[in-house]
């Protein structure tokens, strides 16, 4: 399977790269600078330059042709700059929706997270707005019947081996269970909240 990955460079995106071509896969990753190059390629993924807010459809559609799946692992950051959660998490995720639509490739799973439809519809506060963007982009791949689309809702995201709290969920495991989704036929058309527990990860998808 060749599996395009936007946001190659990010933490969920890096373990998913990993893990999936370590599985024999064909793995690209999506990344802003050339700089992030090097480490895709100690990883096993291979990579191409493209910039979520400086691109065209027709640059996107070009990355993504040929691919078997796209995973959107892209995000705004947590700097508090708010239009970009406008830019990147929200209209990146929708123009990779379109080229996907336009290359001809259906699977399409989506990183997003846990609370999306619980959003403030009038706060200004940085995550409401993440929240809503998040909401907005779900709704529209969601809404491509040319798509087969998955929507992954991680919970308060940590770096831990195991945690207490069960809202949470480690970003390795995030990038586990995406792999396993990016196997799984049943997940087609699903949108699931995703948190720690003590299913196995293949037990807990295929029940999906």
């Amino acid at each position: 399977m060749r599996i395009v990955i936007v946001g190659g460079h990010g933490q969920i995106a890096r373990q998913l790269g990993r893990l999936t071509a370590e599985h024999g896969h064909e793995v690209v990753g999506l990344i802003r600078t050339p700089e992030q190059g090097p480490d895709l390629e100690a990883d096993g993924v291979q990579w191409q330059l493209l910039d979520l807010e400086d691109t065209s459809l027709e640059e996107m559609t070009e990355r993504v042709t040929g691919a078997d799946a796209v995973v959107f692992a892209a995000g705004g950051g947590g700097d508090g700059n708010v239009e970009r959660k406008e830019t990147v998490d929200k209209n990146g995720a929708i123009l990779l929706a379109d080229a996907a639509v336009a290359a001809g490739v259906r699977r399409y799973v989506m990183v997003s997270a846990m609370g999306t439809e619980d959003a403030d519809p009038d706060s200004d506060e940085v995550f409401q707005v993440y929240l809503r963007a998040k909401q907005a982009a779900d709704d529209y791949v969601r809404s491509q019947d040319a798509l087969d689309w998955t929507v992954v809702k991680p919970g308060r995201l940590t770096d831990d081996v195991g945690t207490l709290d069960p809202g949470s969920v480690t970003r390795g495991d995030v990038a586990h269970v995406i792999a396993e989704v990016l196997e799984s036929d049943n997940t087609i058309g699903d949108t699931f909240d995703l948190v720690a527990g003590d299913d196995s990860i293949r037990d807990a998808v295929g029940r999906l």
